[in-house]
């Protein structure tokens, strides 16, 4: 999607509304920075505010995506376009969130490691020693949320029994045996247990 392009038309949209950015903010309960952005093409609309702010400027979220008004010959073949865009988009950015959990995961080890080497091979006192793994651990034991919170947003569960793919609640994946990014979780649809791999795509 061609963000310039959407920019320029979100603000044209919204002069044709006679607003100005801290009214169209306001509006949508957000900062007028944000909407700043959008029409620079730094950034997108939210998913969550998208719908609101096409009603506000009277247009649809295909017109949206397309940076145009869309004629109705058009009007299909863009929004297979743009859905096939999206879940491109979907896709790219959770392979970012995956690798990104990985960088926290070796960050977050390296000082545990380090720390139980030197608490074995200097000579220290027990409580000393005990202390050094502590902190040493303590990186990864405030990573380790976060870390999980990425692997469940980013992509898809899919279910060995009937293969529906699903993102489930944070506690099951967080209390789930796992061997990497594959854990032992409960499909919703079949309600059955299995060994379910993190994929990206929905289908």
């Amino acid at each position: 999607m061609d963000q310039l392009k959407i920019g320029r038309f979100i603000a044209a949209c919204r002069k044709e509304k006679g607003l100005t950015q801290a009214q169209l903010a306001e509006k949508l309960g957000i900062t007028d920075k944000a909407v700043s952005k959008w029409e620079r093409g730094i950034a997108m609309p939210d998913s969550s505010i998208m719908l609101q702010l096409c009603d506000i400027l009277g247009i649809s979220v295909n017109d949206l995506l397309c940076g145009e008004r869309v004629s109705d010959d058009r009007y299909q073949a863009e929004m297979e376009r743009n859905l096939v865009e999206l879940a491109r988009e979907k896709q790219a950015a959770d392979r970012r969130l995956l690798r990104l959990e990985i960088v926290l995961g070796v960050v977050a080890i390296l000082p545990a490691i380090a720390a139980v080497v030197v608490a074995n091979l200097v000579p220290m006192e027990a409580w000393k020693a005990g202390l050094t793994v502590g902190l040493g651990v303590l990186p990864l034991v405030i990573a380790t949320p976060f870390a999980v919170r990425i692997e469940q947003k980013a992509g898809y569960y899919r279910c060995a029994k009937c293969g529906h793919r699903h993102v489930p609640r944070y506690s099951s994946v967080f209390l789930a045996l796992h061997a990497g990014t594959t854990r032992y979780l409960r499909c919703p649809k079949c309600g059955k247990y299995s060994w379910q791999k993190k994929v990206l795509s929905k289908e």
